[in-house]
This record gives structure tokens, sequence and C-alpha cells, in this order.
């Protein structure tokens, strides 16, 4: 038996999502949203081109959530979407009603499944969909580093003329304008880029990366980036079910480690079937330390309005 996604929101990330999973042939799919015919005719267009891509895997769209039950991973990605000049923070009422219900309905469903949150602003959506669904910290997880580093990497990439394949990057804290990217746990080929490129450089890609979504927002004027997110949400769902043990930047609640209690921010974790199987704790400098503090801050004065 294959295994079961559902993904909550049938918008741009969402849909693209399902179809990044279909095609993978990872899991059957479930894809749910409030629009009437709108998950339906997605899931039929998907389903029809599996013929000619190859894939099997079941496509079922949904208005409610009865379908969802028993599935293996929960993706929540409903809620309102940024527009220009809206700061994640702006979303924060009305996307947390909206998280709240969904991981209520979902988790009633799907007791042991494992609940990724894209909704933004994401660290605090993460904070209502545990308290709403009751599930243990480690099977909450929130998507944003992945992306976040993902975006920094292609920015090293371009900046280098190499491939992306030769990067990796290293981002803590809040997925917002708070977020630490890490220069000197950022490689290419293993070689810190605080080897390669100036300060002023590496400065100038940090700040890109902490407005990676906005300047999508900005270019495109109506909508926001998808094609990033969802394959940033699509690593962690692998990770997740074919139980990589893979350590990603994730958001996820914090009892102890670094320091913080009681918040959900971005930090390596290894993900496995278990979800977030692991915090990893890594040494930060002065400067690095007073910057991931500030940036939980930022996330505790939102998760406030929740609690």
């Amino acid at each position: 038996m294959r295994k079961k996604v559902t993904v909550v929101g049938a918008g741009n990330v969402g849909a693209t999502l399902v179809q990044r999973i279909a095609e993978a042939q990872i899991a059957d799919v479930v894809m749910v949203d409030v629009v009437e015919g709108v998950p339906q005719g997605k899931g039929l267009d998907l389903a029809e081109a599996g013929p000619v891509l190859g894939y099997d895997s079941n496509i079922t769209g949904s208005n409610g959530y009865d379908e969802t039950v028993g599935s293996d991973i929960i993706v929540i990605t409903a809620g309102l979407a940024r527009k220009p000049g809206m700061s994640r923070d702006d979303l924060l009422a009305a996307n947390g009603e909206i998280v709240r219900k969904v991981a209520q309905e979902t988790g009633m469903r799907s007791p042991r499944a494992t609940m990724i949150v894209v909704t933004n602003p994401m660290d605090v959506m993460a904070y209502v969909a545990m308290k709403a669904s009751g599930f243990p910290r480690e099977r909450v997880i929130g998507m944003g580093g992945v992306l976040d580093s993902a975006r920094f990497r292609a920015f090293i990439a371009l900046e280098l003329g190499i491939s992306v394949e030769n990067t990796h990057a290293f981002v803590l804290g809040g997925h917002g304008d708070t977020m630490v990217p890490l220069p000197r746990y950022s490689t290419a080929a293993g070689i810190p880029i605080t080897e390669l490129m100036k300060k002023e450089t590496i400065d100038r890609l940090v700040e890109r990366t902490r407005n990676g979504g906005a300047e999508i927002v900005a270019l495109l004027k109506t909508g926001s980036a998808y094609y990033a997110p969802s394959a940033a949400t699509f690593e962690m769902v692998e990770a997740v079910l074919l139980d990589k043990k893979k350590i990603l930047p994730c958001s996820v609640y914090l009892g102890g480690e670094y320091g913080v209690h009681d918040v959900f921010a971005g930090v390596p974790v290894k993900l496995g079937a278990g979800g977030a199987e692991q915090v990893i704790e890594v040494k930060l400098s002065a400067g690095e330390n007073a910057a991931f503090m500030k940036s939980v801050e930022a996330v505790k004065s939102g998760c406030g309005k929740f609690m």
C-alpha cells in the first residue's frame, strides 16, 4: 500500500507540491481546498498527466476532510498569500484561524501523521498547528529554513558562477526578515564562502536572502513564490516518507536547545519517519547568537496572540 499525503490548500504552492509528489510516485495525495471544484479540477488535470509522465499515484480532490483519514503526512499551505508591501506578520490573525481549523480537522482524522506547516507567518502558524492538533513537538515541523537556505545557495552559485550542487547554506531563526544566514557554515564544494568572497559581497547576498520572498512578490505584482516553496516542502515530505534521516534546516518547537524554550525557530534537524527526530546544536558566535535570539523574540511576539 502506498503512503498517503494530504495537502490542504490547492493554490500554487499546494498544487505544485501535489504535482511533485505524484511525479515522484512516493505517495497517493489528497488535495483539500474550500473553493468548490478547484481541488477536484486540479486533481483531475494532474491525473490526466499520469499516462504521459508515467506515474500512477492517485490524486483525490476534496472540499472536506473525510478523505484525508489515515494520512502519513499532512501539509498545510492554506491561507492568504502576501501582496506587495505586506509583511508575513500582516497575515497573522487571518491565517491563524485558518490553520487552527485545518490542524484540528486533519489531526483528528490522522493522529499519527507528521504535520508540515507552510502557511505564513510560518513559525507562528506551526505553533498554532501544534497547539490545535495536540501532536507532539517532533511531529509538527515548519517549512522555512529549507527554502531560505535554497535561496542563499542559489545566490551563492550565481555569484561564484558554480553549480548549485556545490553549494551548501545554513540559515537559522524565524522565516522572515529576522532570519539568520550563517556564512561561516555556508560552503562551496566544502570551502567556506568567507574564503571565497569579500564581506561586502556576502552581506549583500545575506540581505537578498532575507528579502527573497518579498523580491518575488514585488516582481510578480499579484501572487507570491511557489516553485521554490513547493520544492523545499517536497524535500521535507520525501525525507519523512522515505525515512532518509536527512539533516535540513526546519522550524521546530524548541525545549531548551540553543537556550530557547517554548517557541518554533529554524535550526538543523534530522528528518525521518519519526518527524523531527533530532535537533542538531552548533556553536554560535556572540554575534550569531544575538541575531538568533532577536529572531526568536520576533517569533515569540507573534505567538503571544495565540497563547
